[in-house]
């Protein structure tokens, strides 16, 4: 399943994480926290399914880490219902759950060996001694610390102090993964690596995770599907590919990954395509209509991906594309990609990224050179909000 994480054209009821029945592993229904006038989860629903590895996204103050608490147990939800296989777990005490969590800190015990620190919780459930050697063995083999089984925390390195709090979560067999910004304390290039780390482990467990973070790349890597939150509301729950290619709304489009967001008034339909008049790029611009045409006089958002644009000093040939004209005003070279930001006549910036696929240190686009920017138009996403 690690190879399935990334299906953009799944729709509901083709997810390959879903059991036969389609049941959802966990249900909830209606759920609201407040903290005295302030809702931190805003009555949401959302299931989530048997072998997924589901992320919920947002930045500080968007209510994910509340609600990740409330699966967990630690908060108790002011209204709704929280079902984990069926059962209500809305009341019930966080050590009487089918559930486990990995806290950002790690939370190990400094005095203990890895072996004891992951046999810790077996031990204060009274499991047999002899059960408890085979599942710890078993469990560090499993994230390759079997080696390092008699050092203490402070003497492994920040991925290995991970993978044991990661095995002190799973050796307990529970059916519910929750992780509070995991990998938060790796530098960038062990986290990129860690996180195809983690995928497998969870595919190989086939134990649920849900993941709460606010680094859009970790959510778009690791997950099966995400669930953008923003003021303790959901703005839309897809698979990466569909947040990333369909947001619902400005605010998702403009919160994973990078966009220019143009501001434009509907001029009409006709074959498929929608007419935009945009002051901001001072031309007529063309997009795949999606459903109903809207009214002429509508006002909507055009939004552009900076990777989805391309940048050339010679015109590019206008055959289903969108062209137009600019001078360089910024530039970032980032050994693999290129950044430029466009200025347009009315003034407007448009960021285009592209990659250097050829090796060379001579930039083929430098600062204040003109240029044409040029999209394929079902590139275009138009947005009402």
């Amino acid at each position: 399943m690690a190879g399935q994480h990334h299906s953009p054209g799944e729709g509901p009821g083709q997810a390959p994480w879903r059991d036969a029945e389609g049941e959802p592993l966990v249900r909830i229904r209606g759920v609201s926290r407040r903290f005295g006038s302030v809702a931190a989860v805003d009555g949401v629903d959302l299931d989530i399914y048997r072998g997924e590895l589901f992320s919920i996204l947002g930045g500080s103050g968007s209510g994910k880490t509340t609600l990740l608490r409330m699966l967990a147990g630690f908060e108790r939800p002011n209204s709704g219902s929280i079902l984990i296989d069926g059962q209500d777990m809305t009341a019930v005490p966080p050590y009487e759950r089918p559930v486990n969590m990995m806290f950002q800190s790690y939370a190990l015990f400094p005095h203990m060996t890895v072996e004891k620190n992951v046999a810790y919780g077996l031990k204060k459930d009274g499991v047999p001694a002899a059960e408890v050697r085979e599942r710890v063995a078993a469990i560090l083999e499993k994230v390759r610390m079997s080696r390092l089984a008699g050092r203490k925390p402070a003497a492994l390195s920040g991925g290995e102090r991970q993978r044991v709090a990661l095995a002190r979560a799973l050796v307990k067999q529970p059916k519910l993964l929750l992780l509070d910004e995991p990998l938060a304390a790796l530098d960038k290039k062990l986290r990129q690596h860690t996180q195809f780390e983690l995928m497998n482990l969870q595919d190989e467990l086939g134990v649920t995770f849900i993941v709460v973070t606010h680094d859009q790349e970790e959510a778009m890597t690791l997950s099966t599907r995400i669930a953008v939150m923003n003021q303790g509301r959901f703005e839309q729950v897809g698979t990466p590919g569909e947040i990333y290619e369909y947001p619902a709304n400005r605010f998702v489009a403009d919160f994973i990954g990078n966009v220019n967001l143009l501001e434009a008034t509907v001029a009409g339909a006709d074959g498929g395509r929608l007419k935009l008049d945009c002051e901001a790029a001072g031309v007529s611009l063309s997009a795949v209509c999606e459903g109903t045409p809207p009214e002429t006089g509508a006002r909507r958002w055009v939004a552009l991906r900076p990777e989805k644009i391309f940048i050339s000093k010679e015109h590019p040939g206008a055959n289903d594309r969108e062209v137009l004209r600019g001078v360089v005003h910024d530039l970032g070279y980032f050994g693999n990609l290129s950044v430029y930001r466009v200025e347009l006549p009315t003034g407007q910036m448009l960021q285009v990224s592209g990659q250097n696929r050829v090796r060379t240190a001579r930039k083929t686009v430098e600062w204040d050179d003109e240029v044409y920017v040029s999209w394929d138009i079902a590139s275009a996403i138009v947005l009402e909000h």
